[in-house]
């Protein structure tokens, strides 16, 4: 069995991801998960840092299922929309299926809330704009 018992660190940066996803960004050139701005220096608009999540137990990226305009599949990436003791509950995104698009991701109403001893490693991708959230 895989315990953590001290999930701290992944609350710690997933509280910091979601109060940025919050307010409006600042500008630097920080790259890291904790990195206290959306985006980089551009004026183009940012509201959510995606992330993908590792298990602690087998390493293996975590997946869930999502229904899109009555498509469904699974993805690995969301996002974080709020974090309570040792429990996030994340967004799932969907690959945009607009080829045309400059946004990698659309929002799903698809939800889920896993517990943070569970997690191995949190990767945070690059920032980006996703409609409707």
């Amino acid at each position: 069995m895989c315990e953590n018992n001290n999930c701290n660190c992944y609350y710690d940066t997933l509280k910091l991801i979601v109060n940025l996803q919050r307010q409006d960004s600042c500008l630097n050139q920080d790259s890291s998960c904790t990195r206290p701005f959306l985006g980089g220096n551009s004026t183009t608009s940012y509201n959510t840092r995606p992330i993908t999540f590792y298990s602690c137990c087998n390493n293996t990226i975590w997946t869930m299922p999502y229904t899109l305009n009555g498509t469904t599949g699974t993805s690995s990436v969301f996002r974080c929309e709020a974090v309570e003791g040792c429990c996030a509950t994340c967004r799932v995104l969907a690959p945009n299926p607009d080829a045309t698009s400059t946004l990698p991701y659309v929002a799903t109403n698809n939800y889920f809330t896993m517990n943070l001893e569970k997690v191995g490693c949190i990767s945070c991708l690059d920032d980006t704009y996703v409609a409707c959230i």
